[in-house]
């Protein structure tokens, strides 16, 4: 009777660390500040795509202080396929990628806008799901995955199918990856690990020193001329038709062979958790910074790391 009780009490302990239920787990003062300094600056103002809600409080640690529900963002112009809850900043800064990397890119592979984007937002739980793990980003609303995509003219994308597409799918998400990298601390594509095979996970983390973590590192130039695909009555760009996607072909470049290897990663599992925050985050590959020191220590723009 003793032993059954004693195996009651682990299982229950290990049940409410997976569920954050501890008591005196407490938030990082850090998160509330950066939400109540996002809203003072109004980078997200009340509306009725971006609507106010009460204070998210547990369990645990998980949640916000002022979280959104957002049904669209950019005033409404590209639409959530579902609701999202999320915090100001995070809402601040795919606002900022959308704006300036996703429909430039769209309107250049597509010639089109996007229309509606497949976005996952908040949920109370550990980093890749793992019960009793690190707790995830998403737990804050300081999260997004970015799942795919309906242009103006109804074509659709996934993350999952695109990334070994068409040409233009490849580049699209390779393009609107790096300007991932660039605006947020975390960015975890296809080839990262074993968990993001068929999502761009983003978020604005706080890595010990400053580091950003942007996974996998590509060696990729982008296609000249860049690849088209064209909608309902649009023309095809001239040779845009005959170029080969990365994942096929007799002879495949030195920016194919990578794209490949991160693959050949990812299939075998080798995405496992490190001691620190960058092997939490899927390990196997360098974060961006630490592509740089492995230059020299010369600092490196994304571009630079991803050729």
């Amino acid at each position: 009777m003793r032993r059954f009780g004693g195996l009651a009490a682990a299982a229950m302990i290990f049940l409410l660390a997976g569920c954050g239920m501890f008591p005196g787990e407490k938030r990082a003062p850090w998160r509330g500040e950066a939400e109540a300094q996002c809203l003072a600056r109004k980078q997200v103002k009340p509306s009725e795509f971006m609507q106010p809600m009460k204070a998210i409080n547990g369990p645990g640690a998980c949640g916000m202080d002022s979280p959104f529900r957002v049904t669209a963002i950019l005033n409404g112009t590209v639409t959530l396929k579902s609701r999202a809850v999320l915090a100001c900043p995070m809402i601040a800064a795919l606002e900022q990628w959308v704006a300036e990397s996703v429909q430039p890119a769209a309107r250049q592979y597509y010639g089109v806008a996007v229309a509606e984007i497949h976005f996952g937002s908040y949920s109370c739980r550990g980093m890749n799901n793992r019960a009793g793990g690190r707790r995830s980003e998403h737990s804050y609303g300081n999260a997004a995955d970015f799942m795919g995509m309906t242009l103006a003219d109804g074509r659709k994308l996934s993350v999952v199918k695109g990334w070994r597409g068409s040409p233009a799918d490849q580049e699209f998400l390779r393009t609107i990856f790096v300007g991932a990298c660039g605006q947020f601390s975390t960015v975890l594509a296809p080839g990262s690990d074993v968990y993001h095979y068929n999502h761009l996970h983003m978020d604005l983390a706080r890595h010990g020193r400053g580091r950003t973590i942007c996974k996998p590192v590509l060696k990729w130039t982008p296609m000249s001329p860049p690849p088209f695909e064209p909608g309902p009555g649009m023309v095809a760009q001239t040779g845009a038709a005959n170029i080969t996607p990365y994942d096929r072909g007799a002879s495949p470049s030195a920016a194919e062979s990578d794209v490949e290897a991160a693959h050949d990663h990812e299939a075998a599992g080798q995405g496992a958790a490190g001691e620190n925050d960058a092997g939490d985050y899927g390990g196997g590959n360098q974060s961006l910074n630490q592509g740089a020191a492995g230059r020299g220590g010369q600092a490196a723009s994304i571009n630079d790391l991803l050729r």
